[in-house]
C-alpha cells in the first residue's frame, strides 16, 4: 500500500504536539467500484476544508503516479490529514485513506481497513452496485467498520438515487435510508458528507497512558529520507528521538522524524492514540519493515503484539526479458527499485533458450502485471518481452512429494507425475439481463461451474467456480466485449482442484521453444495447438528451407503446419538448351536445402512470441 508522495524533502517547520482528544479524531477510508468517484470525492473533501490552497489543487490530487492519472485508476492507497470545524463549532481531525477499487489491488484495501474505524461507501447513482463495490464493502464489514453510504453523480440525467438506495439494501444488506446524496465533481452535498463523518463514524479507542503500541500500515522508499513508515498509533505516544522496536523482527531503530500528510509531509513532535502519521528511523530496506508488524518502545514496551496481516500471495507469473540482451543489468536494477515500493511483486532470475536472460515475476493479477510492465518500460526506458502469463500448479509426484510449478517449462517427467492440481477462483459477475446468455456461455467455455444466479432489479449476479488458468489470458477482455462493457467482475481464490492438465510444447524445425510452452486442459489441447501453429505460420518469416511448426504433448504431435521455403531461381542463367541441365541444377538446390534444413537455425521474431500467446483459444 505504498504511498507514493513524490515530494522533495520536507522543509515544513515542526509544529508543537497537537494532542487531539480521542473523541475529536475520525479515521476513515473511501471504498467503491472503479470509476465511481472515490478520488474525486477525496479531492473535494481536501479542497472544501482548505487543506490545500486552491492554486495547488489539481484533479486526483492523491494519485501521484503518471500511470494512475493516465489510466484513471488508483493503484496505491494514499493518506491525508484534514482539519475540520463542524457545525457545532468543535474542531476535528479527519484521517482519510483513499484506496484502490480494482480487484488486483484488493490487498491495499484490506490493509487500509485495519487502520481505520469507518468507511464511506461511494456508489454511482446511475450505475448502482457493481462487483467490486461488493468485494470492498465486505472487507469493510469484516474489519467491523461503521459504513456511511454516499450516492455520487446525482447531477447526471441517468441518476436514480431511490433505485440505488433499494439496491444497496437488497444486495449488500445495509440501511441506505440516510445515504448522503452528492456530486463530487461539482461539490454538491460535500458539507453533508463532512457532517456525516463527524456524526456517524465512531471515534478511535486507545489508552494514552499505556505502553506504545502502533500498527505498521505501510512502508515505501523515498530517495531523500530512506524508508518511510506509515503507522497508526493504538496506545501510548510516539515521540521524536525515542528508540523503537519492531516486534516481528526484534530490530531496534532511533526515530529521526515524525510527521503527518496534508498531503505534503509536515513534521510534528509527537503522535498520540488514534492518530495516523509517518516516521523515518534510518531503516535501510523496505524488506526490514513488515506490514502488519507491531511497533513499540525498546524499553518498557508492550508485550502483546497485533495479529498482523497475511502477506500478499502472487497468483500470476510471467517472464520479463529485455528485447536487447545488453539491457539485462538495467532491467535487474529497475526490478530491484520497483520491488522496494511494492512488497507484493516478487522476482527471480531465469534463462530461456529463445529469449536469453530475464526474470520470472509474480503478480497479484493481470492489471498488476500490466502496471509493473508499463512502469518498467516508461520509468526505466527498457523494451520488454512478456511471456505467457501462467499460474502456480501443484504437481504431486508418485513418491508422494508435492512441488509448486510456476513455469510449464519446469514440468517433471510425465512418468513421475501422479496428478496435477490447478488454482480455482470464485468469480462474481454483475451483468444486465440481456447479456446473461453470452456470459454463461463464456464461463461454460472456460470450464466454469455455476454456483449461484440471483437478480438485483434488471441485473443478474452470477457466481462461478472457474480455473484461474482460463481467466489470466483474456477472460476480462472477452467478458467486456460480449457485454459491450456493461459487466463488472471480481474474484477471490478458493483453493486447488485436480484436473486433466497437460503441457503443450511448440516445436519449430523440430526444436522445442520453451517460451511458448503452456499448460492446457487435455480436451482443448488440440484446438489450442492448432490455432497456435496456424498463427506462428503467419508470424515466422520464410527461410531458404522448409520449416515444420508443430504442437506436441509429450512425444505425440497434435497439430502441424509447414512453412514453405523461399526459392531462389537457380535456372535463371540457362537460356534454352537441353532441359537436363536445368534438372541437374534443381536437384543440386534440393540437396542443398535438405542439408541446410538439417543445420539451419530458424530466426523467430520477437513479435511472434507476444502475438502467438495473445490468441483467444
Amino acid at each position: 500500500m505504498s504511498i507514493n508522495h513524490h515530494l522533495t524533502p520536507p522543509r515544513a517547520r515542526a509544529i508543537s504536539p497537537s494532542m487531539t482528544k480521542l473523541s475529536h479524531i475520525r479515521n476513515f477510508s473511501i471504498v467503491a467500484h472503479i470509476d465511481h468517484g472515490k478520488s474525486t470525492l477525496a479531492d473535494r473533501l481536501i479542497q472544501s476544508t482548505g487543506t490545500v490552497a486552491d492554486r495547488d489543487m489539481k484533479e486526483q490530487l492523491l494519485d501521484a503516479m503518471d500511470i494512475e492519472r493516465e489510466r484513471g485508476i488508483t493503484i496505491k492507497a494514499n493518506t491525508v490529514r484534514i482539519d475540520y470545524t463542524a457545525n457545532d463549532g468543535e474542531s476535528y481531525v479527519l484521517n482519510l485513506i483513499d484506496t484502490p477499487g480494482h480487484v488486483d489491488f484488493a490487498y491495499e484495501v484490506s490493509r487500509s481497513m485495519q487502520a481505520v474505524e469507518g468507511s464511506l461507501l461511494v456508489v454511482d447513482a446511475s450505475q448502482g452496485v457493481e462487483a467490486q463495490t461488493l468485494a470492498n464493502v465486505y472487507q469493510a464489514i469484516d474489519a467491523d467498520h461503521e459504513i456511511v453510504p454516499v450516492l455520487n453523480k446525482i447531477d447526471l440525467p441517468a441518476a436514480e438515487p431511490d433505485r440505488v438506495r433499494e439496491q444497496i439494501e437488497d444486495v449488500i444488506g445495509i440501511d441506505a435510508s440516510e445515504a448522503v446524496e452528492i456530486s463530487a465533481k461539482t461539490g454538491l452535498g460535500i458539507p453533508d458528507v463532512l457532517e456525516a463523518i463527524v456524526a456517524r463514524l465512531p471515534a478511535p479507542k486507545g489508552d494514552p497512558d499505556a505502553p506504545l503500541k502502533a500498527m505498521l500500515v505501510d512502508s515505501w522508499y523515498d530517495a531523500y529520507l530512506g524508508v518511510v513508515v506509515l503507522v497508526r498509533i493504538l496506545d501510548g505516544h510516539l515521540k521524536k528521538g525515542e528508540r523503537i522496536r519492531m516486534m516481528n523482527t526484534n530490530a531496534v531503530y532511533p526515530v529521526d522524524r515524525i510527521g503527518v500528510f496534508r498531503p505534503a509531509m509536515q513534521m510534528i513532535d509527537v503522535l498520540g492514540p488514534g492518530e495516523i502519521g509517518f516516521l523515518t528511523a534510518s531503516i535501510k530496506q523496505v524488506r526490514d519493515t513488515r506490514v502488519g508488524d507491531t511497533i513499540t518502545h525498546e524499553k518498557k514496551g508492550t508485550t502483546e503484539a497485533l495479529p498482523g496481516f497475511q502477506p500478499a500471495q502472487p497468483v500470476v507469473f510471467c517472464g520479463l526479458f529485455p528485447v536487447d540482451n545488453a539491457d539485462f543489468e538495467a532491467l535487474r536494477e529497475a526490478i530491484e527499485k520497483l520491488a522496494l515500493n511494492d512488497a507484493s511483486f516478487s522476482s527471480e532470475m531465469e534463462t530461456s533458450a529463445a529469449l536469453g536472460f530475464g526474470f520470472r515475476c509474480g503478480f497479484l493479477g493481470l492489471l498488476h502485471l500490466e502496471v509493473i510492465r508499463d512502469r518498467l518500460e516508461r520509468e526505466y526506458d527498457i523494451d520488454l518481452i512478456t511471456t505467457a502469463p501462467s499460474v502456480i500448479y501443484h504437481v504431486y509426484l508418485t513418491d508422494g512429494e508435492m512441488i509448486e510449478m510456476h513455469n510449464p517449462a519446469d514440468m517433471p517427467d510425465q512418468v513421475k507425475i501422479d496428478r496435477i492440481e490447478e488454482p480455482r477462483i470464485k468469480a462474481t459477475i454483475l451483468v444486465p439481463d440481456e447479456y446473461l446468455g453470452d456470459v454463461l456461455k463464456l464461463c461454460q467455455d472456460r470450464r466454469g461451474v455455476q454456483l449461484d444466479l440471483t437478480y438485483a432489479g434488471s441485473r443478474a449476479m452470477v457466481v462461478y467456480d472457474l480455473p484461474l488458468n482460463e481467466v489470466v489470458f483474456d477472460f476480462y477482455d472477452r467478458l467486456k466485449s460480449v457485454t459491450k462493457g456493461y459487466a463488472s467482475f471480481d474474484y477471490q481464490m478458493i483453493g486447488y482442484s485436480e484436473d486433466q492438465l497437460v503441457k503443450m510444447q511448440i516445436l519449430v524445425n523440430d526444436e522445442p521453444v520453451d517460451a511458448l510452452s503452456t499448460m492446457v486442459h487435455r480436451a482443448r489441447a488440440e484446438t489450442r495447438g492448432r490455432a497456435m501453429v496456424e498463427k506462428l505460420k503467419e508470424l515466422i518469416p520464410q527461410h531458404m528451407f522448409k520449416i515444420p511448426i508443430q504442437a506436441a504433448i509429450g512425444g505425440r504431435i497434435i497439430a502441424r503446419e509447414t512453412l514453405s521455403a523461399l526459392r531462389k531461381d537457380v535456372t535463371a542463367k540457362c537460356y534454352g538448351g537441353d532441359t537436363t541441365r536445368k534438372k541437374k541444377l534443381l536437384e543440386k538446390q534440393k540437396a542443398g536445402k535438405k542439408r541446410m534444413r538439417q543445420f539451419g537455425k530458424v530466426d523467430i521474431p520477437q513479435e511472434a512470441f507476444i502475438s502467438a500467446l495473445k490468441m483467444d483459444g
